[in-house]
């Protein structure tokens, strides 16, 4: 197991420890995710911040050999700890994607990459893009779902009005990929990029 680096972990540790929850995979989401990915026939599936897991396990369910790793060891520990006996479970991991050596994965390159409410935490953006394309197949997937800014009503508490990212994060995730396909969920907005 690599170990997290210390600053995303010293972040995220404390709110996974204390018990904190995010928002969950629904059945639409559930359903864009089939028609983008499709069936997984065994295989490689990378989860990037798997946090409790969820989809992590819905990418084993769809037949992928999913590895969910995140920076928080009680992220990992809350995911693996609901894995439901024998069968496909994931494989979880403790890393931090940006910083830790990518040699230290189960396997060498993916079919798809998934990276769901993450994007905008990342500090340098250009350089995760670049490591996310050095591990995905030629045809491989990566899907990305992300807060789109200005989508919560103007209500709402302004801490979670930065949660989106702004349209020149947008720019920067979309461009240099050969297909971008997009759709919306309320305040998300879930993108299928390939190679």
């Amino acid at each position: 197991m690599t170990t997290a680096s210390t600053t995303a972990a010293a972040y995220w540790e404390p709110l996974w420890f204390q018990g904190r929850r995010y928002r969950q995979l629904d059945n639409s989401e559930n359903r864009l995710l089939e028609k983008h990915l499709g069936a997984g026939r065994g295989r490689p599936a990378l989860d990037i911040g798997c946090g409790d897991g969820s989809l992590s396990r819905h990418l084993t369910q769809l037949g992928y050999r999913a590895t969910g790793i995140d920076c928080s060891p009680s992220a990992v520990a809350l995911a693996a700890a609901q894995d439901l006996g024998p069968g496909r479970v994931p494989v979880w991991q403790c890393m931090d994607f940006t910083t830790d050596d990518l040699g230290a994965l189960p396997e060498p390159a993916y079919a798809v990459i998934t990276c769901r409410l993450v994007f905008r935490w990342i500090d340098d953006k250009a350089a995760f893009l670049d490591r996310v394309r050095r591990l995905l197949v030629p045809g491989g997937t990566f899907w990305v779902v992300a807060e789109i800014a200005g989508r919560r009503p103007a209500a709402t508490d302004p801490a979670l009005l930065a949660l989106g990212i702004p349209p020149t994060d947008a720019e920067l995730l979309t461009t240099g990929w050969s297909v971008v396909r997009t759709a919306d969920l309320d305040v998300l907005r879930c993108y299928a990029l390939r190679p």
